[in-house]
C-alpha cells in the first residue's frame, strides 16, 4: 500500500483526486488551513478529513510515499519544506494525474471556456452507453460521486484541461503536463491575468500546449475562433486537426432543437456557445468509440454541469439562472444564451467582479459591452475580495466606464444589493447571476423564494 499525502486537501479538485486514491486503496492523509463543503463533508465520511486544521511539519515522515501538492499552499509551507527536507517525491495535482494515466490513452478537453461542459457531455454519453473511463473534471456532474475516477483497468482516461499554474512550486500551465492523444480546444480569449500579463503570453500557452499533443495524435478545434485557428493551421506538429462548427438548431416556444437528419431533438441546455459544445464533444466521443448515432440518443438527456448556466428554479413564468462565468468571453456568451432564448421576458443580469482579472483596472475595459443584452445590467463587488487580491478600488463611474453603459447599476454594499434582488418584480422575468464567488454570502434559497414566489 502507497501513503500519499495532500498538502491542501480540502480543494474541491484535491479532495476529488484523495477520495479517487483512497477508493483505490492507497492510505490517505493530508492537511488545509480551511476546509469548506462540502469537501468537509465527504472527506469525514471516507475517514480522512484531518483532525485539526492547520500545516505539521510532524506528518510527514519517510514512510510517505508521495506528496501531491495544491494551489491552495504557499512555497514556504512548512510540510512542504519537511517533505523537499526528507527527499520525498512532491507531485503537483496534474502531474501526479499524468503518473496514473501514462499507460492509458489521454484525451485532454481544453480550452478558455466550455472545458467544463465539454468534458460533462462527454462523459454523460459514456455513462448513458455504460462505457468505463477513468476521468477528472472541475465541476460535480449528476450520476456520478466524484469529479475524479482512477482504476487500473479502463483503456481512456478523459480530462478536463486547465490552462492554470501547476503548483506554488510548478509555474506551467497544467495541461501542459498531460500529453494527449486526443485533445479538444474550445476557444482562446485571454484570462488569468495574474499569471499571463498580456494577451500574446496567454496564447503562446495554447502554442506550446498544441505542440506537446502526441505524434499521430488528433487536435479537435473550434474552427470559428480567429486566434485558436491561425495556431492550429501554423503548428508544425504530426497530428491530425479537424475543426466543429455551431450546429443548425431553432428554438421554439422557449425550447432549443438541434436539427439532425433523424429531425429535431428536444435539449435540455441551450445558448449557441452550448451548442458549438455539442458539436466538439460529437467529435471526441466518436474518437472514444461512440458513434453518431449513440451519441445524438444520448444528448437530449444532457442536463449541463453544476454551475454552468444551471437553473436554480422557474415557476413557468420567472426563471433563476446561475451560472460560474467570470471572464469578458464568458459573460458574453452566457448573456446571448440567455438573451435568444427568452426573447420576450424581462431579463436582469447580474455579474460579481470577484477575479484577480476583472478587479484589475488594466483589464476591466475587456468587459465592455457584455451586458448589453440586458434589460436590466447589474455589477457587483465584495470589497473584502478587493481586499484579499491587495486590488485598487474602483468607482461605479470608472465601472461605468469600462463596461460601456452609463445605466448599469453598481453595488458594493452586500446588503443594498440583496434588497434591490429581494423588492424586485420579478413577474416574467429572468435573473442571470454570474460569478465564480458567492456575491458576499448570498443566501440561494431566499433568492429563489424572492424570484419565484413575488
Amino acid at each position: 500500500m502507497k501513503k500519499f499525502h495532500f498538502i491542501a486537501i480540502g480543494g474541491s479538485a484535491m479532495h476529488n483526486l484523495a477520495l479517487a486514491l483512497h477508493q483505490k486503496g492507497f492510505e490517505i492523509s493530508g492537511s488545509d488551513d480551511t476546509v469548506f463543503e462540502p469537501s468537509k463533508s465527504r472527506l469525514e465520511k471516507a475517514g480522512i478529513l484531518p483532525e485539526k486544521t492547520g500545516w505539521f511539519s510532524e506528518k510527514i515522515t519517510k514512510k510517505t510515499d508521495g506528496i501531491i501538492l495544491g494551489m491552495h499552499a504557499r512555497a514556504d509551507n512548512p510540510e512542504l519544506l519537511r517533505a523537499i527536507e526528507l527527499g520525498i517525491k512532491i507531485y503537483s495535482y496534474p502531474e501526479f494525474l499524468y503518473e496514473q494515466a501514462q499507460e492509458k490513452t489521454r484525451v485532454v478537453i481544453a480550452g478558455s471556456h466550455g472545458k467544463t461542459t465539454i468534458t460533462s457531455m462527454v462523459l454523460h454519453v459514456l455513462n448513458y452507453w455504460e462505457r468505463e473511463v477513468d476521468y477528472m473534471i472541475g465541476a460535480q456532474l449528476e450520476g456520478f460521486d466524484t469529479m475524479v475516477h482512477l482504476t487500473d483497468d479502463n483503456d481512456f482516461m478523459l480530462i478536463e484541461g486547465d490552462e492554470y499554474l501547476s503548483s506554488p512550486i510548478d509555474l506551467r500551465p497544467k495541461f501542459l503536463w498531460y500529453k494527449p492523444h486526443v485533445t479538444l480546444i474550445s476557444g482562446i480569449a485571454w484570462d488569468h491575468i495574474n499569471v499571463f500579463p498580456t494577451e500574446e503570453n496567454y496564447v503562446q500557452q495554447f502554442k506550446t500546449y498544441i505542440d506537446s499533443i502526441v505524434p499521430g495524435g488528433v487536435l479537435v478545434y473550434n474552427e470559428a475562433d480567429p486566434v485558436l485557428a491561425q495556431l492550429t493551421q501554423v503548428s508544425e506538429n504530426a497530428i491530425r486537426k479537424e475543426g466543429y462548427h455551431l450546429p443548425n438548431y431553432e428554438i421554439k416556444k422557449g425550447i432549443t432543437f438541434l436539427k439532425t437528419d433523424e429531425g429535431d431533438l428536444p435539449l435540455e441546455v441551450f445558448g449557441e456557445h452550448n451548442l458549438s459544445n455539442i458539436s466538439g464533444a460529437q467529435w471526441i466521443c466518436q474518437l472514444m468509440g461512440v458513434d453518431q448515432a449513440e451519441f445524438l440518443e444520448a444528448i437530449p438527456s444532457f442536463k449541463g454541469a453544476s454551475k454552468r448556466l444551471e437553473k436554480i428554479g422557474d415557476n413557468g413564468s420567472s426563471f433563476l439562472f446561475k451560472d460560474f462565468a467570470h471572464a469578458p468571453s464568458k459573460v458574453k456568451a452566457t448573456s446571448l444564451a440567455v438573451a435568444q432564448q427568452f426573447e420576450e421576458h424581462h431579463k436582469v443580469f447580474c455579474l460579481e467582479l470577484h477575479t484577480y482579472s476583472s478587479l484589475n483596472p488594466e483589464f476591466i475595459s475587456q468587459y465592455k459591452n457584455s451586458l448589453k443584452l440586458a434589460d436590466e445590467a447589474i455589477v457587483f463587488y465584495d470589497p473584502e475580495a478587493l481586499k484579499i487580491k491587495n486590488g485598487i478600488l474602483l468607482s461605479k463611474e470608472e465601472i461605468k466606464k469600462a463596461f460601456g453603459d452609463e445605466n448599469i447599476i453598481v453595488f458594493s454594499e452586500s446588503k443594498e444589493f440583496y434588497k434591490f434582488l429581494e423588492e424586485h418584480n420579478w413577474d416574467k422575468s429572468i435573473l442571470l447571476m454570474m460569478s465564480s464567488g458567492n456575491y458576499g454570502g448570498l443566501n440561494w434559497e431566499i433568492l429563489r423564494n424572492s424570484v419565484l414566489n413575488f
